[in-house]
């Protein structure tokens, strides 16, 4: 008996109706905050980068005290709308980078998730890419925190390819920055001119880099077809974090 009681006294204690209403009660206020930046994204839509709290609210169907409840400022909504654009981001970009595909159309691939995300989003692009937000934060550049992130997995996944066919991976990193780079600034003078479709610019784009590819390659002695899925399909994960605030309130 005297066992039983030290076994028992050794079990985790079970969980108060206190801590399930607090765990509920947090799951709301992240569920609810979702909603609110989807609205944020409806209000970008429609009224552009510089939109207001209360525009969000309209969209949203609720005051402005009551978005507030969520957000601390109008910076908090920045840094929320800047996690949204990196999910949106990622989820189109990760398939396509490590899609099991010949080397032009795993390129084709790639650029066409980066330019279908900002040709849907095109007012969320613009404002995170630009510094016109008011009241952005003075350490959110969440644009540069993605591409630094790409580029680094773009690196892992060229070196480990230059490896495979013992060429020098020391040029990876400028690479993979060189194409970051070249690819965000075309899309943002796309986004602004449209003076071609969004195929035409993603079959333009996997051209040039697949040049580059195939013409250092071939000084290395190496062929690529370019429409043959490579012996070995490198795959890269990208890490990307950002603390979630909650907020208060219903």
């Amino acid at each position: 008996m005297a066992d039983r009681v030290k076994r028992d006294s050794k079990q985790k204690a079970p969980s108060s109706p206190g801590d399930a209403r607090r765990d509920r009660w947090r799951k709301h206020r992240i569920a609810r905050r979702a909603e609110f930046v989807e609205a944020a994204l409806k209000a970008l839509d429609e009224h552009g980068p510089e939109l207001g709290m209360e525009d969000v609210a309209a969209a949203a169907g609720v005051t402005k005290p009551v978005l507030y409840r969520h957000f601390e400022d109008k910076a908090d909504l920045y840094v929320a709308l800047g996690q949204r654009g990196t999910e949106l981001l990622f989820e189109r970009l990760m398939p396509a980078i490590n899609a099991e595909l010949a080397p032009v159309p795993r390129i084709r691939m790639a650029l066409n998730a980066f330019f279908t995300v900002i040709e849907e989003h095109p007012n969320l692009y613009r404002l995170l890419a630009r510094n016109s937000f008011a009241d952005k934060p003075v350490d959110a550049d969440v644009v540069a925190e993605d591409k630094e992130v790409i580029a680094t997995a773009l690196t892992a996944l060229l070196g480990d390819y230059m490896r495979m066919f013992n060429m020098d991976s020391g040029a990876a990193e400028p690479w993979a920055y060189g194409i970051v780079g070249m690819v965000q600034n075309t899309g943002e003078w796309w986004l602004d001119k449209r003076t071609m479709s969004r195929d035409s610019v993603v079959e333009y784009l996997t051209q040039i880099i697949w040049a580059a590819i195939d013409g250092l390659s071939r000084q290395h002695g190496v062929t690529i077809d370019p429409d043959q899925p490579l012996e070995a399909n490198k795959v890269v994960k990208l890490a990307h974090v950002r603390t979630e605030k909650t907020g208060e309130g219903s």
